[in-house]
């Protein structure tokens, strides 16, 4: 039987994951896993869908942040804005498969939408990062239990 709770759970833990909130998602998932009762490859892409929409999130708002860089409640000084800038112009888009990763993850998809990277490029990119790491949190849970 589907739990529909869980299922909405399990989704907007892993979206408000993928957004600069703090948050983790892993440990739904791993509870879910373990508890049984949900088919794997459906949790799977239920935590992959909300991760990847929060990260969409964070590249929206990418896209308008520098136009208020220049306030005083503004996240990032200028200058770390710029390095991350430069980061990004080192790495290009391929550095969005780091997206998975936990600090960088999240700031690089913010900075990939102030750097104007394209949505269908940064969604090919991200998902794949995204479905990779819950597949390896998956098959670590399953294998263990």
């Amino acid at each position: 039987m589907i739990d529909l709770a869980a299922y909405a759970g399990l989704f907007l833990s892993a979206l408000v994951a993928a957004t600069i909130l703090p948050m983790q998602s892993e440990a739904v998932l791993a509870g879910l896993l373990v508890a049984g009762g949900q088919p794997a490859a459906l949790l799977i892409a239920v935590a992959s869908a909300g991760n990847v929409l929060g990260s969409v999130v964070n590249w929206w708002l990418g896209r308008f942040i520098e136009r208020y860089a220049d306030r005083p409640w503004f996240p990032a000084s200028p200058d770390k804005l710029a390095r991350a800038q430069d980061w990004y112009r080192r790495y290009g888009k391929w550095s969005l498969l780091l997206s998975w990763a936990p600090v960088i993850g999240d700031p690089l998809t913010l900075v990939a939408g102030v750097m104007r990277e394209p949505l269908p490029i940064f969604l090919v990119l991200v998902t794949l990062a995204k479905v990779a790491r819950y597949l390896v949190l998956a098959a670590i849970v399953l294998n263990v239990m």
